[in-house]
């Protein structure tokens, strides 16, 4: 039983690595200076992903510049874990260049 948690804990923390997806949009990636966080957010969902509970709004900048990511954190793994993937949640992240 001890095998099996620890193969599957090991299986969730190799695994979740694919679940990040970052998206840029205007001329973030021709912009110079050093990317700081601008925003960040937490969408919840429940039935296993298929019914968002609320909307998270994310700020973006208002020149529209900037890098959306979206990952699954521990934090993510945890209320996902401790709910037995009843609830889960994403967390978003904004980027903008100073």
């Amino acid at each position: 039983m001890k095998n099996t948690l620890i193969l599957l804990a090991a299986a969730v923390f190799t695994l979740s690595s694919c679940m990040t997806t970052s998206t840029t949009t205007g001329t973030y990636l021709e912009e110079s200076g050093k990317p700081y966080t601008y925003a960040k957010g937490r969408q919840l969902w429940l039935g296993f992903g298929l019914i968002p509970l609320g909307r998270t709004d994310v700020n973006a900048p208002s020149d529209g510049n900037c890098e959306v990511i979206s990952k699954f954190t521990f934090g993510d793994f945890v209320i996902s874990g401790v709910t037995f993937g009843f609830v889960s949640s994403r967390t978003i992240i904004v980027k903008d260049k100073q």
